[in-house]
């Protein structure tokens, strides 16, 4: 079964204009670039022609990671005074006996904003984290062991 992956409108809309500019302008300009070093002879030594080869490559990938994530997509919505942390809303946590607040994004990196870190929803933090209103303490396993985080805010 395929995994799901949630987005929030502009994040979906973001992936699927960058996931049509490469199947179409990307790959006619790699295309382009592909034939001129060609003419340029021997492909054996020709610099131009592999190095165009490994960027259609990456190209390609990314165009198979776009299009796995665009094809079990599901668009949600975070409503404006969200009371719950779930995904796609920006949590910002304080650590027991730390004074520091930390802002998280709770999502996929597809998701990632300028100043706010991601999480995954399924990592130990985030699945901690998902259902807990403000004030709430939760705890999660680490690799040294149990820790408490609160949760300060929560913004859509």
């Amino acid at each position: 079964m395929a995994q799901t992956h949630e987005f929030s409108p502009e994040a979906h809309n973001r992936l699927q204009s960058e996931y049509d500019d490469l199947t179409t302008r990307g790959r006619i300009e790699i295309a382009k670039k592909i034939e001129t070093a060609r003419e340029l002879g021997d492909l054996s030594e020709n610099g131009d022609y592999h190095a165009a080869k490994e960027e259609q490559g990456k190209m390609e990938g990314r165009i198979a990671q776009l299009g796995a994530l665009l094809l079990d997509a599901k668009i949600v919505e975070v409503p404006a005074g969200v009371s719950q942390v779930a995904a796609g809303c920006v949590v910002s946590i304080r650590y027991q006996g730390d004074d520091d607040v930390e802002k998280f994004l709770i999502g996929s990196i597809e998701e990632r904003r300028e100043g706010v870190t991601v999480m995954s929803p399924g990592s130990p933090l985030g699945q901690a984290l998902i259902g807990a209103e403000v004030d709430d303490t939760v705890g999660y396993e680490a690799p040294g062991g149990t820790l408490n985080v609160t949760v300060v805010a929560i913004e859509a």
